[in-house]
């Protein structure tokens, strides 16, 4: 028998029994789904921190009381009793670095903020020097940003993402509009472009004020983050953040063989270290969700064998009319082949569109990972084969004699 024939009993036999099909598919289409999903889902988050922390460009570094990943709450109970980083290390560095490019500091807080009779609430104010736009790679798209001489005199100017814009402006012209910030009137000199959501929350929520207007209205007592910008990535960025390392240690006093008081966040160690943590959770997710496949290949098996023994008569009847072992066999191992490949077909598409609907609720990009679709329609395949061949071998074994016999 050729295979094309096979192949035809075989997508007859499955769409008889329609239901049962369905639900023999259950366990690969979840496993299949399910590491789709999962090495979507890691290859999105990598893309998005990449990108990310590349808004600020590959050679912009950061010096903070504390850095961005703390694993324990031993590290950040250490970390916490750090001196703050202050507008006085700040100066220090800008006046003494000489690899810097540019250096900028930058502080935030959850505010409310109104404007005539409308107001809202949660939005996040940041108090910036005025090199922080281009350092941050934020885009004035109407107006502008406040100049070095409105940071020097504290001025009461601001820049503002479009969410206030729109929620609070109701959409006209911000330029030369007043709000209030927890009380304190702002003349608006500049709008933010859109930059969107990220893990589901609003980028564009902010208003950005000078550092020194901020540090006056809520105090010196928050700790601020330092942005300096290399002459490159690689060996210059190295170089200058061991420059600046060296005088922050000096501005703060460090003594020789303590610990910095401070933390230096390179993006690449930063990135490399998230990229190490999502593939960790990868390589123990994706054999957790492939245990589906091997359930899905019992389930397979198991239904095999109740065909086979619904089927007897039939199988008899070929067997009488000349059909020879390897042609039962080969029937029942595509019929099995073919049950797992449509159930990793199917896989790949669930998995595809909960990947996809994970991204845009969490605001991330999509990055499907191609080879991952191939090892799934293979693997799930390969399942599907595998898990039918005792099936088939029961059926190909029979005697056509007692096979007949059977009811």
């Amino acid at each position: 028998m050729h295979w094309t024939e096979a192949l035809k009993l075989a997508l007859q036999s499955l769409w008889v029994n329609k239901l049962r099909t369905v639900l023999t598919l259950l366990g690969v289409v979840i496993g299949v789904a399910a590491v789709i999903s999962v090495v979507t889902l890691v290859n999105g988050a990598n893309a998005y921190v990449d990108q990310k922390l590349n808004s600020y460009g590959s050679d912009v570094f950061t010096v903070s009381k504390m850095p961005n990943l703390i694993t324990s709450y031993e590290e950040y109970t250490k970390f916490q009793k750090r001196r703050n980083v202050t507008l006085d290390d700040y100066n220090f560095v800008l006046q003494n670095c000489k690899r810097c490019v540019t250096i900028g500091a930058g502080q935030s807080s959850q505010v409310g903020v109104k404007a005539g009779t409308q107001s809202i609430t949660g939005v996040s104010l940041r108090g910036w020097t005025a090199n922080m736009p281009d350092l941050n790679n934020l885009n004035i798209v109407e107006g502008r940003s406040f100049s070095p001489t409105e940071v020097e005199h504290a001025a009461h100017v601001a820049v503002v993402g479009t969410d206030i814009q729109e929620n609070l402006l109701k959409g006209d012209d911000p330029i030369n509009k007043e709000i209030r910030v927890d009380g304190v009137p702002y003349t608006i000199i500049g709008l933010g472009e859109k930059q969107g959501k990220t893990l589901g929350s609003s980028q564009d929520n902010y208003v950005s004020v000078p550092i020194t207007t901020y540090q006056r209205t809520y105090g010196t007592m928050k700790t601020l983050t330092v942005y300096v910008k290399s002459p490159g990535s690689g060996g210059p960025l190295e170089e200058t953040g061991a420059e600046v390392r060296t005088l922050m240690r000096s501005a703060r006093h460090d003594r020789l063989g303590e610990d910095d008081s401070f933390t230096l966040d390179l993006n690449n160690t930063f990135l490399s270290l998230f990229k190490t943590v999502t593939n960790l959770f990868g390589a123990i997710a994706i054999p957790v969700a492939a245990i589906s496949l091997i359930v899905g290949g019992i389930v397979i098996m198991n239904i095999m064998l109740v065909s086979v023994t619904e089927r007897t008569r039939e199988i008899g009847v070929r067997k009488a009319l000349g059909a020879r072992r390897h042609d039962i066999l080969l029937q029942f191992v595509i019929e099995s082949g073919l049950m797992a490949t449509v159930g990793g077909f199917i896989g790949v598409i669930l998995g595809i569109g909960t990947g996809f609907g994970i991204s845009q609720v969490a605001g991330f990009p999509l990055s499907i990972a191609w080879w991952s679709v191939v090892a799934g329609l293979f693997v799930s395949t390969g399942v599907g084969v595998f898990f039918g061949v005792y099936p088939a071998r029961q059926a190909a074994m029979l005697d056509p004699i007692t096979a007949l016999r059977s009811d």
